[in-house]
This record gives structure tokens, sequence and C-alpha cells, in this order.
């Protein structure tokens, strides 16, 4: 494959250049197409990979296990919460020593820590940098309060499963009407990859739910050296007009740190009216519907957009554990 990635932390695909983010995407399909071979059954024989959720989880949880058993590997389940781990409000571990241990241990260690497990925005991701800097083995964000690379690794592998190449193609990233807050990492790590990728990028929200301005300066630039466009919008019938994907997620407001759950819940009902409806998908250009799960139907979605021949949700879901192979394998694997 041209690269080498062993003992690489994934925390944000920004961290990797474009060949190195081709390479897992390449494998991925690979292992999708040749599941369960003996082959890839020996790649993590006799290894485990530790996993600290400091939130809870369906896809990631259970798609981390399986890819490790299937790479002949095992993945430990770990709450934080029974750790001796320092923090702000406890005495405990220090986190030189954490991972310092942990990676005597374990082949690699993934993290999952988002927005209502830290106190300030960004605080999960220099958590996880700082744990990447005193560890000896590779440390994945299984989703943080800024980026979830493994998602966004997943919807690029779905899309281009179903449509081809996607350069030149739009993406609409669209804030859906939902009472769950949930964080920016899925849709930061989104418009950051693909525009890498070579995709234009149209956002579209109401008026003060932008997300991180650092983020989305880096996503200009990425369009800028791709050669495509970098859009904002608040009109959302117009926003779909002739695009090629709609990727309908709602997510907090930037008051949520300060001004709790409440706050937010308060901010999005306000804004009922934003949803993927088959009337909004007939304004695009046959464009396929993505999600990364779990989708509020009715509110983010129509059941019908969901349910629809466009739809890859599922796809993607699946898509989870390949591309999550495809990572341990490079950066894990002997």
């Amino acid at each position: 494959m041209g690269v080498d990635l062993k003992g690489r932390d994934l925390l944000c695909t920004q961290d990797w250049n474009v060949d190195e983010l081709e390479a897992v995407l390449d494998l991925a399909v690979k292992m999708k197409n040749e599941r369960y071979c003996e082959e890839h059954a020996r790649i993590l024989k006799h290894k485990t990979f530790m996993m600290m959720f400091y939130n809870s989880s369906l896809r990631t949880r259970q798609s981390f296990e399986a890819a490790a058993t299937e790479l002949g590997g095992h993945a430990q389940f770990l709450e934080t919460k029974t750790l001796r781990l320092k923090s702000s409000t406890q005495r405990g571990e220090m986190l030189i020593d954490t991972a310092n241990v942990m990676s005597r241990y374990a082949c690699g260690i993934g993290v999952r820590i988002l927005e209502d497990s830290v106190e300030g925005y960004g605080d999960g991701d220099s958590f996880l940098r700082e744990f990447a800097e005193f560890s000896d083995v590779p440390i994945v964000s299984m989703a943080h309060d800024k980026f979830h690379p493994c998602q966004g690794l997943a919807d690029v592998m779905g899309m281009r499963a179903r449509a081809g190449s996607m350069k030149g193609k739009t993406l609409l990233q669209v804030w859906g009407y939902s009472p769950l807050v949930r964080s920016w990492s899925s849709v930061q790590e989104s418009i950051l990859l693909n525009s890498r990728l070579g995709m234009n990028v149209r956002m579209a929200y109401p008026p003060g739910f932008e997300v991180d301005p650092e983020v989305v300066e880096v996503a200009k630039t990425n369009c800028s050296a791709a050669g495509t466009t970098f859009e904002v919008a608040h009109d959302q019938e117009e926003a779909y007009e002739n695009v090629d994907v709609v990727y309908s997620r709602q997510w907090m407001h930037p008051g949520r740190y300060d001004g709790g759950r409440e706050f937010d819940i308060k901010e999005s009902e306000k804004h009922r009216d934003w949803r993927a409806t088959s009337e909004r998908m007939a304004r695009t250009n046959n464009a396929l519907f993505i999600h990364p799960m779990p989708i509020d139907r009715g509110n983010e979605a129509d059941d019908d957009v969901c349910d629809s021949e466009q739809s890859i949700i599922y796809d993607i879901a699946e898509n989870r554990l390949h591309v999550q192979k495809a990572i341990m394998a490079l950066t894990m694997a002997d």
C-alpha cells in the first residue's frame, strides 16, 4: 500500500495524509469482501485492544469488539467509573501512569469521551492527545468532543460503494431537529474528511447553531486546495437544491457548555421544522441519505427518507466494523 501506519494514533482524519486514509479505505473494502478469511483471523492473534468508555454506545462497542474478534484478538470493555482515574472531582491515578501501564497490557487503546464527560469544549480532545503522548501503543478515538474519525471513514466507504467516486459531488451537512442533544464530533469529522477527498461541502443550519469556527476554517482550506467549494446556508429549502448526499443530523448549540442541556433543548425546539423529508429530498440530485445513527426518526428525518432506496444508513453502520478492522490491522499488527 506504500504507507506505514504501525504505531500511529488516530484522533482525527486531518492528522493523516490522504494516501494513509486511502490505505485504510482500500483495506476495509478488501476485509469486507473477504470477511472471516483465515489470513485476517491471525492478524491480532492473542492481542488485546482496550476500550475506555466515558460515554455509552451501541455501534461503537459492538463494532470494535467484533472487529477485534474477527482479527483473532480480544477487545476489553472498560467503564471509566470502575477505574481509579484522576479527574477534576476525584483523586486518582495520573494519566501518565495509566497510559504507561495500559500500554504494557494492550496492543492498542480506544477512548470514547463526549461533551457530557468533560467540563469544556476541547477537553476530550486534549485528554486524548495527552494520553497518546504517554502511551506506547496506538490510541484510537472512538468518538470524542471534537472528532469521530472511524465514523467519517465509514461514511466515505458507504458513499463510494453506492455511488463510486465522490469527487466533485456536493455534500449537504444539514442540521435536523431533535430533543436529543448531540455532539459536534461526527459533523466536524465529516466536513473535514469530505472536503479533503474532493467533495463540495454545504452546511445548512438555523442561525446560532454554528460549529467550531477553527474546524470550519480548516474545511474551507481543504476545499480550496481541492478546487471545490464550501458554503453556509440558513434557508433549508434552498440548501437541498442539487446536492448529491444529504447528512441530516442534530448538533448542539455553541451555548451548550454554558447553558447546559436544557438550554440546548430549548434552542432546538425553536426549529422543529428542520427535518429531512421526501419533498426536500426531491430537490436533490437523487441524493444518498446518510446518518451516523442512532437516528431520531420523525425529527431529524422522516421514516420514508430513512427507509428509502437512497438511504445507506445501515451500510454505513456495518462499515464501522470493516474500517475499524483496517485501522487496527494497519496500526497494531506486527
